[in-house]
C-alpha cells in the first residue's frame, strides 16, 4: 500500500481526527496576548475542564451521568482547533463557525454521531451535565487567574468585577458557586507548600522540635 493511500484510510478510520486532537497544545489562548505567556494551552484547558467538572458533579449529587459529563467536557472546546481562539475583545469583531468547524472535524469518525450531537447539547444547556461543563468552563478561568496573579499579573485585579458577575449571574449549579468563592480563597501553592507529606511538613527537612 503505497503512503498517500495508507493516509487516506488512516484519516478515513480516524486517525487524523486524533492527531488534529494532538495538536491542541499547540494551539494558544488569546489571553497570551494579555502578557500571560505561559497561559495554559487549548489542550491544558480540556484536561481540567473535564476535573473540574466531575468534582462538579460529586458534590452536586443526584443523577449525573459522569460519562457524558467527561465526554461534553473533551468536546465543549475542540472546534477551535480549526477557528482559533477569541477572547474578550477578539469576540466583538469576529464570527465563528465553531459548528462546522466541529462536523468537519468528526462526522467521518467512528465517534462522529456521538459526539457531534453532545456538542449541540451542551450548546443548549439544558441538561444538568451541559450546565456543569459550563460552569467548569468557566471556573478554569478563575483559578487561571488567580495562578496568574500569584506570578505576579495583573489580570485577576482588572478582571476582578467581571468574574464576580460571573460568579453571582453566569453559574448553573450551587457546587459552582460555592467552589467560585473556594477558589479565590485558595493559595494555588497550598497543594504542595501544605501538604504533611513534603519535606518540610513531614520528611528529612522537618524542624526538630
Amino acid at each position: 500500500m503505497s503512503y498517500a493511500k495508507c493516509y487516506t484510510v488512516a484519516y478515513e478510520q480516524g486517525c487524523g481526527f486524533l492527531y488534529e486532537l494532538g495538536a491542541l497544545r499547540l494551539i494558544d489562548r488569546q489571553w497570551r496576548r494579555f502578557h500571560s505567556v505561559n497561559f495554559a494551552n487549548l489542550a491544558d484547558h480540556h484536561f481540567r475542564v473535564a476535573w473540574i467538572a466531575l468534582v462538579i458533579a460529586g458534590r452536586e449529587g443526584g443523577k449525573i451521568d459522569t460519562g457524558k459529563l467527561v465526554k461534553m467536557a473533551l468536546v465543549h472546546d475542540i472546534a477551535e482547533s480549526r477557528t482559533g481562539d477569541v477572547d474578550y475583545l477578539s469576540r466583538q469583531y469576529v464570527t465563528k463557525d465553531e459548528a462546522g468547524a466541529a462536523k468537519d472535524m468528526m462526522e467521518d469518525t467512528s465517534v462522529g454521531q456521538e459526539f457531534i450531537a453532545l456538542l449541540e447539547e451542551y450548546e443548549k444547556r439544558e441538561c444538568i451535565e451541559a450546565q456543569i461543563v459550563k460552569d467548569a468552563d468557566n471556573l478554569d478561568v478563575d483559578m487561571e487567574l488567580c495562578e496568574q496573579a500569584m506570578q505576579g499579573n495583573a489580570l485577576r485585579k482588572t478582571w476582578q468585577a467581571n468574574r464576580l458577575l460571573v460568579a453571582n449571574t453566569k453559574l448553573y449549579t450551587e457546587t459552582a458557586r460555592r467552589m467560585w468563592d473556594e477558589i479565590q480563597a485558595t493559595d494555588p501553592d497550598h497543594w504542595h507548600a501544605g501538604s504533611p507529606k513534603n519535606r518540610v511538613n513531614g520528611g528529612d527537612w522537618k524542624p526538630e522540635k
